[in-house]
């Protein structure tokens, strides 16, 4: 069974500023704000939505299937997926524009600055949503407006439960937007700053959200994860990481194990625990596709 992840790939180019941004900036000053942050650590890295949670469930053992589209200068990024073993087949290049891009600065809190130029896609929504045999589940993740409207109604015309995942994407949707994406899906995934956007937008509650999918899930960085499920809500303490290193791609390899555990069939709180273990993994590394498993998925069956 393989699942289809609507969203991004992109390149994203990360830095380290070795300071708190809270230091450099002067809140009474913010209507002249022209700050400078020295960053002696810079690379480049492949990333996006759609490619860090492909990454993470073909890790577990998962098929993943990007759905996205690449610029003119995403060659390399196909050659990428080639090496992991991931399909491209949903995957296509536009003419005239560049890839996706992140640029990411990360200060010694793991507070994060990020300027995205979102160049290919914005044409997302070229690619379409057909049944097919094979993907029996899927998500929608940040992707272009329109890619995201089209798709949620797409998933539901083929008849394939999805995630709604509208990370960074969701302030271009109003309430009722939002709503209509509760409806068609099957589980929300947020983190709490967006949970609570969404409240606030839709003017419904968690637990309302919870009632209209099979679950919703509410990620807590450090504090772990709330699982509400028809309007009851169970914490699943967080995973200790070795160190902390990049918090760049934590929520997508989380999101890859949330899918993972959905194909495997189990309930909600299960795949929490997974995610939870392989979000410790991917803060502990650099970059949001270089780290491995140190346990097999099994463990959590």
């Amino acid at each position: 069974m393989a699942a289809l992840i609507c969203g991004s790939l992109a390149f994203d180019t990360i830095m380290t500023f070795e300071g708190r941004f809270a230091e450099q900036i002067l809140p009474d000053q913010l209507h002249i704000l022209n700050v400078s942050f020295l960053v002696p650590s810079l690379r480049r890295d492949f990333g996006g939505c759609a490619g860090n949670i492909a990454y993470s469930l073909k890790l577990l053992g998962g098929e993943a299937l990007p759905m996205a589209t690449l610029g003119t200068d995403g060659a390399e990024y196909l050659q990428r997926l080639s090496a992991l073993g991931i399909s491209d087949q949903f995957v296509k290049q536009v003419d005239g524009t560049y890839t996706a891009q992140a640029m990411i600065m990360t200060d010694r809190d793991n507070n994060q600055i990020t300027a995205f130029h979102p160049g290919a896609m914005m044409q997302a929504h070229v690619t379409r949503i057909t049944a097919d045999p094979r993907i029996r589940l899927g998500i929608i993740s940040p992707d272009g407006r329109d890619a995201m409207l089209e798709h949620a109604a797409q998933f539901v015309a083929a008849g394939i439960p999805f995630v709604f995942d509208p990370g960074q994407g969701l302030p271009m949707f109003n309430g009722a937007e939002l709503s209509q994406f509760i409806e068609q899906a099957t589980w929300v995934t947020v983190n709490d700053y967006e949970g609570k956007m969404l409240c606030d937008r839709t003017g419904l509650s968690l637990s309302d959200i919870s009632r209209k999918v099979q679950g919703l899930v509410v990620t807590l960085g450090a504090e772990g994860v709330d699982v509400w499920v028809a309007g009851e809500c169970t914490r699943v303490a967080p995973a200790q990481p070795a160190a902390v290193v990049d918090p760049t791609g934590c929520g997508d390899a989380w999101r890859g194990a949330l899918l993972f555990g959905l194909e495997q069939g189990w309930p909600l709180v299960r795949c929490a625990e997974l995610g939870n273990r392989v979000g410790a993994l991917k803060i502990a590394q650099r970059g949001p596709q270089n780290y491995t498993l140190d346990f097999s998925p099994t463990e959590y069956a």
